[in-house]
């Protein structure tokens, strides 16, 4: 069944296409076109918008939606008349945006839009057309679905380029909010725990107690020696979550449970604690991955590189002809510095001998990436090519560098540009509302 929670993590931030203050809007925000069983409608006008009209047809079936998917998650229906206004006001509303777009020539691309379909589809665990056939199983088209995500990214590109503007966030606001009891709550670090336990009988004897102890330091020994501990979890645990290979999940630092409070936060990724005793038995804890913090240890690499790119002048297959030739004279022996700084395309990068400095995940895109990892200290990469053109690449020297701090940084601005977001979209929403020409009309009023 394809859920109101799986339409919207099409796109992140759907919620705010609507703004606060309407009814459900995160489920307005993907009610769509009329279903297959809704009765015909003779249209009638109910609100003139600028250049624009909103239809009866579209009001009832934007509330038979809503109304669907209220009783589907067992919610209570609010008034017929307070719902139809405020349905009416986000109809308004996105006929205003809509207009708004067209007249700035923003659009969405069809291959844009199927990208986004697919997206959705894999993250769920569908193909393609199984989640077509999901979509339609509700009554909805594949086309109608189609049209309104395409409403809703054209919506929030359009909020993107008149709101984005409006957010200012500063390094002080950033160090005080990575200060106070939330900032250090959404930015602390999160721990995947494994957890083996070694149960106690009922009333254990010092013998039964030692036996267990003996056990716990035997399985113990065995991970530290390169046994895999979701397997030893599965075979030796007694816990409720052994057939889970013993994983707890991810907690926060304030969340851990009372007996890995103390030990987990000094523990490296891969560890396996000494036994903890307690009245239920022997406990073994490890840290199977962690994230955030102020600890970030990463790979970077010394990198050059040489960019040839295709233009009016040069096709792609030409350029690539010219960077092999490029390649074969820096395998025998000339400068790669001299080449990048005489042929490089990159004009920033060129001036400096094509050197980008030290280059971290993230930094580049991932095919890039993908060489420049694969690629030894002192060595040239063979010419590959990406989005921008052909390339050839030198990494020069690695290190391992703790980002964390600057990661925490980017978690908290960016956890404050979406709260300002959220609250400048509120303003502006508000604002255009109030400028555009809107006439309501009482027909068809119920």
């Amino acid at each position: 069944m394809i859920t109101v929670r799986m339409l919207q993590s099409l796109l992140p931030g759907m919620s705010r296409v609507w703004g606060r203050g309407y009814i459900g809007a995160g489920i307005l925000a993907m009610a769509l076109a009329v279903p297959a069983h809704t009765a015909t409608l003779l249209d009638q006008v109910v609100a003139i918008v600028e250049d624009g009209v909103v239809l009866q047809s579209e009001l009832e079936n934007r509330i038979a939606t809503i109304v669907s998917r209220l009783k589907a998650q067992n919610t209570p229906l609010p008034d017929r008349k307070v719902m139809r206004e405020k349905v009416l006001d986000q109809l308004i509303l996105e006929q205003i945006q809509l207009q708004m777009a067209r007249k700035m020539g923003l659009r969405v691309s069809d291959a844009e839009l199927t990208d986004a379909i697919n997206s959705i589809a894999r993250r769920n665990g569908y193909s393609l057309k199984a989640f077509a056939r999901a979509i339609e199983s509700e009554g909805i088209t594949f086309a109608q679905m189609r049209q309104q995500v395409r409403t809703e990214m054209l919506l929030g590109r359009l909020q993107q380029k008149r709101v984005a503007g409006r957010v200012r966030v500063t390094d002080s606001q950033v160090a005080n909010f990575l200060q106070s009891a939330a900032g250090r709550s959404k930015t602390s670090t999160e721990y995947l725990l494994g957890h083996i336990l070694l149960a106690f009988p009922a009333s254990p004897t010092t013998e039964q107690i030692e036996e267990k102890r003996k056990e716990a330091r035997e399985i113990v020994a065995k991970i530290r020696q390169g046994a895999d501990f979701r397997q030893m979890a599965v075979a030796r645990s007694d816990g409720h979550n052994a057939l889970q290979g013993g994983v707890l999940g991810w907690r926060k630092e304030s969340d851990l449970p009372t007996l890995a409070t103390e030990l987990v936060p000094a523990m490296s990724v891969g560890e396996v604690s000494d036994p903890v005793q307690t009245p239920s038995g022997f406990h073994l804890i490890t840290v199977l991955d962690k994230k955030g913090g102020k600890s970030k240890i990463v790979t970077q690499y010394l990198v050059r590189h040489l960019l040839l790119k295709e233009n009016e002048l040069r096709s792609l297959s030409e350029a690539k002809v010219e960077i092999d030739k490029l390649y074969e004279r820096i395998r025998e022996g000339e400068s790669f510095a001299e080449l990048a700084r005489s042929f490089s395309e990159d004009p920033i990068s060129g001036a400096e001998g094509g050197l980008l400095g030290w280059v971290g995940p993230g930094e580049m895109v991932a095919l890039f990436e993908s060489v420049m990892a694969e690629t030894p200290v002192g060595v040239v990469s063979a010419p590959f090519k990406t989005p921008f053109g052909w390339h050839i690449l030198e990494v020069s020297d690695t290190r391992q560098k703790d980002i964390g701090e600057q990661v925490q940084e980017g978690k908290a601005r960016e956890i404050l540009h979406r709260k300002e977001f959220d609250i400048q979209l509120q303003k502006w929403l508000r604002e255009i509302r109030e400028e555009a020409y809107v006439e309501i009309k009482e027909t068809g009023a119920s």
